[in-house]
């Protein structure tokens, strides 16, 4: 029998998705989801905070429309690439390259848009990573989230299903506005686009 092959999620790792081309998780442009809160005026100019930004795609088209941006990651070819795009295009934002769970920004961001970056993280830890979140965004502040959905087994990328992300992300931090929305992903899979906001602290 095969031995089963060990999901890398090091930076090594990640970087070596980029170096071999595997980045199906890119759809090489915004998501419509990001366009359509914006063009309806859902998410307006702010401070915003992108983790796992990838190549920023989004973090370029939040940059153009005005917001204050800080983007992170931990792959030396997406920080790299995006701080070469921001150049070319004459646009500004914090791009930092380190690892989120060392990230000390508390109550910075009046928002966070998480798009393909929970479902990176090693489900053990996404309590820690909403921690995190809720201690990033002020409170009042909105997190725009894609939750990605998939019947794999194994990931990444790893399933987000609506239940569990409405227990982790819960009422003792989390109020959810409206009902999540539908968007297809070219992997075949598809994401669902919900708005959170941070509680007031009490």
């Amino acid at each position: 029998m095969p031995m089963e092959e060990k999901i890398d999620l090091t930076v090594d790792g990640w970087q070596s998705r980029y170096d071999d081309g595997k980045t199906g998780w890119d759809r090489g442009e915004s998501n419509p989801m990001l366009m359509r809160w914006l063009k309806i005026q859902t998410l307006t100019p702010c401070r915003i905070l992108v983790p796992g930004c990838g190549r920023g795609h989004e973090v370029i088209t939040l940059a153009a429309a005005g917001f204050d941006v800080t983007a992170v990651d931990f792959a030396t070819s997406a920080v790299d690439h995006l701080r070469d795009e921001l150049d070319r295009r004459s646009l500004k934002a914090t791009v930092i390259q380190s690892d989120l769970f060392a990230l000390d920004h508390h109550h910075c961001f009046d928002a966070i848009y998480e798009q393909t970056c929970l479902c990176a993280i090693d489900p053990n830890r996404w309590g820690t990573y909403e921690q995190l979140l809720a201690c990033w965004v002020k409170p009042g502040g909105q997190l725009f989230a894609m939750f990605m959905q998939t019947d794999k087994q194994e990931g990444p990328p790893f399933g987000c299903d609506l239940p569990t992300m409405q227990t982790l992300f819960g009422s003792s931090n989390w109020d959810w506005m409206g009902d999540p929305v539908e968007v297809s992903h070219p992997t075949g899979m598809h994401e669902m686009g919900s708005v959170l906001t941070r509680q007031e602290s009490k």
